[in-house]
């Protein structure tokens, strides 16, 4: 019984220390690990929502867009990318099933629901999955 519980102390303590670990990583880290292995394609002006599996937040930075086909899509905002933090919701307000580099994305505090700021998206980059050869 001491075992199992010393085991899981030692496996919540490695999960505590992944998390504060990931915390650290500086913005440019963080994006290089979620691309990493693929290669940025031709910038895009818009992205369609329906494609969207998730979303992703780097503090200051960047907005990541994981799409259904495994296509990842870095949009570094051209305004307000300073209001950007991880723990926020962003809400969209499209009129088409697009969304776009002229797009505005309010940003709302997860706890408060209340407005943190909101960004101006740029260009859609995108990061292909990368496909493997039939001899591997």
């Amino acid at each position: 019984m001491k075992k199992a519980l010393s085991l899981l102390l030692a496996g919540a303590m490695l999960t505590t220390a992944g998390v504060a670990e990931a915390r650290q990583r500086s913005p440019e880290q963080q994006l290089s690990r979620i691309t990493a292995g693929r290669t940025a394609g031709e910038p895009a002006n818009c992205i369609f929502l329906r494609e969207i599996n998730s979303t992703e937040i780097i503090r200051n930075t960047a907005i990541v867009y994981r799409m259904n086909n495994g296509t990842i899509y870095v949009n570094h905002p051209d305004s307000g990318a300073n209001f950007l933090d991880r723990d926020d919701i962003l809400v969209t307000d499209t009129h088409s099933p697009q969304l776009c580099n002229v797009d505005i994305v309010r940003l709302l505090d997860s706890g408060s629901r209340m407005t943190t700021g909101s960004v101006g998206l740029g260009k859609f980059v995108p990061y292909p999955r990368v496909r493997r050869s039939a001899s591997n």
